[in-house]
């Protein structure tokens, strides 16, 4: 899923940007709950390269995901934190949908 083509992200309106931005966050979202029930119903035979994914996907959202409290709590965010956003929300995106493909190749213990 793609929202928005990377060079398309800096050119769009505030509009087609924030639906851009509200899908990554609720992929992202999707995604870590997709973990959270793998891991734990313990099924997953090699963690290592789940666990590597997982990581360069919260690193990588981490700007989104504090633009989303911020605004969650009606603190509102910054000028420089809405273009930290629209620099990563693309590297966001494409490394939820790799943790959701590492996810699907994983081995699965029965």
């Amino acid at each position: 899923m793609s929202f928005l083509a990377k060079d398309e992200v800096g050119n769009s309106s505030k509009g087609d940007f924030a639906h851009y931005v509200e899908g990554v966050f609720r992929l992202q979202n999707s995604v870590t709950s997709e973990l959270m029930e793998l891991q734990e119903s313990e099924a997953v035979v090699d963690q290592s390269a789940l666990l590597k994914a997982e990581q360069a996907m919260q690193e990588a959202c981490a700007p989104l995901n504090e633009y989303v409290s911020k605004e969650t709590d009606g603190a509102g965010a910054s000028f420089f934190l809405k273009r930290k956003v629209q620099k990563t929300a693309v590297q966001c995106e494409s490394s939820a949908n790799f943790v959701r493909l590492t996810l699907k190749n994983q081995p699965l213990q029965k």
